[in-house]
């Protein structure tokens, strides 16, 4: 294993903090982020730039990306915000059924989209991400 993808909706704030996160910890291997109705071309929201330039990484080159087939089949691990992202992901590429998890799946939540909302609702989003990205990585580094 060596390939991750991480998905929201719009692919300007969840997935690019998640992104940087998972790359930050699991040096080496791949990490993409895309989105199921991504604002494709647009740069990561500020704030989510902003939140992650505090801990040291800088994801001001993102820019959003359209889910592809080709990147769920060719990713060893799809995480997903939410149940209902995965239960449409599974949808669309039923290949990947087995390989799509939410990335709150071990606190058993879902991430909530800050997508236009303060930068308060963003640190929380934040926290959760970082939360589930922790759990994720150590099980991933037990493999």
């Amino acid at each position: 294993m060596n390939t991750l993808l991480v998905v929201c909706i719009g692919n300007v704030c969840r997935s690019p903090m998640a992104q940087g996160l998972l790359a930050a910890q699991l040096q080496g291997w791949r990490v993409q982020s895309a989105g199921l109705n991504a604002l494709v071309g647009a740069p990561a929201d500020e704030i989510a730039v902003d939140l992650l330039r505090e801990r040291g990484l800088d994801i001001s080159g993102h820019r959003a990306m359209q889910i592809t087939r080709r990147m769920c089949v060719e990713s060893d691990m799809v995480f997903v915000m939410s149940r209902e992202q995965r239960r449409e992901l599974e949808s669309l590429y039923p290949e990947i059924c087995g390989r799509v998890f939410r990335l709150g799946e071990h606190a058993d939540r879902d991430i909530p989209d800050p997508y236009r909302q303060p930068e308060p609702v963003f640190r929380h989003a934040l926290k959760l991400i970082d939360e589930g990205v922790t759990s994720w990585v150590q099980r991933i580094r037990r493999l």
